[in-house]
């Protein structure tokens, strides 16, 4: 099982409520059989439309996306935290996101913080006036600083729960208690075929 206790990196400010799935990972990308090469996609469509903060040099290998409020309404598709994972995300913080993205992003473990309007704001206005600001989140104690800002960032009790002690990863719950699924796999006529 793997444990996130916390997430280190450079931020990269995405400005704009209501930023939906469909603008993360457009939907002609979902006929894919694997999430692979997912990132290169991410945003693609706003990319074409003109400037945008993921071709901005400035934030390439940034580890931190910082939103604002409902972030990932929209379609259920579980593509979109995928391509922001693949394309380098290790965390975001926002104003709030929607509950489906939320959820298929605690999946993947992604950690998704929420944290007040002006403290977000603070973030955002660091990163754009420091690209290589390093953020630094501890899960655990659900503090977020960077470039002498301190914040409080939250998430539900049972998931922050689940990304320290690694419950989060269900295959690898599986894997690491391999022997007890094989026992009771053994114990079942529909797998046994008895």
């Amino acid at each position: 099982m793997t444990r996130i206790t916390q997430a280190v990196g450079r931020g990269i400010p995405m400005r704009g409520d209501d930023i939906d799935t469909d603008r993360i990972i457009p939907a002609r990308f979902l006929r894919a059989v694997t999430f692979d090469g997912l990132g290169d996609h991410v945003f693609e469509d706003d990319r074409k439309a003109g400037p945008h903060p993921f071709d901005d040099p400035r934030y390439q290998g940034a580890a931190v996306l910082l939103v604002n409020a409902n972030f990932g309404c929209g379609s259920s598709r579980e593509h979109a935290p995928q391509a922001l994972q693949r394309w380098g995300i290790q965390a975001v913080v926002g104003e709030s996101f929607s509950g489906i993205f939320f959820g298929n992003s605690t999946m993947i473990g992604l950690p998704c913080l929420t944290a007040s309007h002006a403290d977000v704001a603070a973030l955002m206005d660091r990163a754009e006036r420091d690209p290589a600001a390093q953020i630094r989140i501890d899960i655990a104690t659900g503090v977020c600083e960077v470039d002498g800002h301190r914040c409080t960032v939250e998430m539900p009790p049972n998931v922050r729960e689940a990304f320290l002690t690694g419950a989060w990863d269900t295959t690898g719950m599986l894997l690491d208690r391999y022997e007890e699924v094989d026992a009771t796999a053994a114990r079942l006529p529909y797998v046994t075929g008895f």
